[in-house]
């Protein structure tokens, strides 16, 4: 067809419609055969930029099928999910969040149809039912879905593109002091006065601490082997998992000023058998479940007087926070079982001598505090 010059166009058609619009035509790269553009045009000016932009992006390799992008974003997402290789818990984590936040809104469009506007109007609509991190969550996994159907050439751009959506402002977690983990340590339930000290002292997580087994504390030498964690799915299965990463499989010291409490408990709480007893079992002798430990810990928290909301994690941040006098950064990560991204800090086992060290500072401040109270 002659363009407005009266020559005919190298690539590509315009025609006028019964509606007086003008239609966009041209060759699909792929198969050879006649195709329309997926809108119409006021003017026929506009058509020809339309078919202007389409050659240059096949030119450049980047036109990708529009048939393709009518593939429905919550069949689309299904397949991804199935696709990633994600944890047990993971995954069902993952799950969830498309379930509850993604599909109610977004299932039935095509992927093609998803554009800024509807993302920004379903983000600001989440925030205000559902918590920050939630909502950032869910947009980290959305755009992650919509990466790769871009790899997969199903759409051309990714249409998560609001800035500062996929993070949130942290806020700063109380630190106990020394005498305020022995308060909730002595007010807590005797056979988790332990759990208490180690999640301090030792800056173990929660599920690494369900997870110990007898074999794996060393009354010798005062430490403990991290080599798992325990992982609790939504019906309730308990299962221990491997580390995250390398550095989360760690020799960790504790203070011997703890080895009283160590020693007492493994001989009145912890399971039966010299190795693969779990040290720390709920009132039943069953498994430690975090939710069924959730009351005795708000319980002592505030029978020992202290007011502000600190959960039981906060407890490794204040051994983190603790132990950081006097530890070079990778001493302090590789204690704490922490990974970075960095290929120069790649995880290392600590020198037993070192970690040793930090366990001892942690052990005179608990000296200056409690003085002869434990011995």
């Amino acid at each position: 067809m002659a363009n407005n010059q009266g020559r005919r166009r190298r690539f590509g058609s315009v025609r006028q419609l019964k509606s007086g619009r003008w239609q966009a035509r041209y060759r699909d790269p792929n198969t050879g055969q006649l195709r329309s553009a997926e809108e119409t045009y006021a003017s026929k000016t506009d058509a020809e930029v339309a078919l202007t932009h389409i050659e240059a992006d096949i030119t450049r390799g980047q036109w990708n099928d529009p048939d393709a992008g009518k593939v429905h974003f919550g069949e689309y997402a299904t397949a991804w999910l199935k696709d990633r290789k994600l944890a047990a818990r993971s995954r069902e984590r993952h799950e969830s969040v498309i379930r509850l936040h993604l599909l109610p809104t977004f299932g039935e469009r095509p992927l093609s149809s998803i554009t800024t506007a509807q993302v920004r109007a379903w983000r600001t609509k989440c925030l205000e039912r559902t918590g920050e991190p939630t909502v950032v969550k869910a947009y980290q996994i959305m755009r992650a879905i919509l990466n790769t159907a871009v790899d997969d050439e199903l759409i051309s751009r990714n249409r998560c593109r609001i800035k500062g959506a996929d993070s949130y402002d942290v806020p700063e977690r109380p630190v106990l002091t020394v005498a305020e983990v022995y308060a909730v340590s002595d007010s807590i339930a005797p056979r988790y006065r332990l759990l208490v000290l180690l999640a301090a002292f030792a800056g173990l997580r929660f599920g690494e601490l369900a997870s110990l087994r007898r074999r794996d504390v060393d009354t010798d030498n005062a430490a403990l082997m991290v080599q798992r964690s325990q992982a609790e799915m939504q019906t309730g299965a308990l299962f221990d998992k491997a580390p995250k990463s390398n550095a989360g499989v760690r020799p960790v010291a504790f203070p011997t000023e703890l080895l009283p409490d160590v020693k007492r408990h493994l001989d009145a709480y912890a399971g039966a058998g010299r190795r693969d007893g779990h040290v720390f079992l709920g009132p039943q002798g069953g498994r430690l479940r975090r939710s069924n430990f959730r009351d005795d810990w708000i319980s002592a928290r505030k029978k020992a007087g202290i007011t502000v909301d600190v959960h039981f994690h906060d407890l490794r941040h204040t051994g983190n926070t603790l132990a950081a006098s006097g530890a070079s950064l990778r001493e302090l990560m590789t204690r704490m079982g922490h990974s970075t991204p960095s290929a120069a800090l790649i995880y290392q086992h600590m020198v037993n001598g070192r970690d040793r060290e930090i366990a001892d500072r942690l052990g005179s401040m608990i000296r200056k505090e409690r003085g002869d109270a434990d011995s």
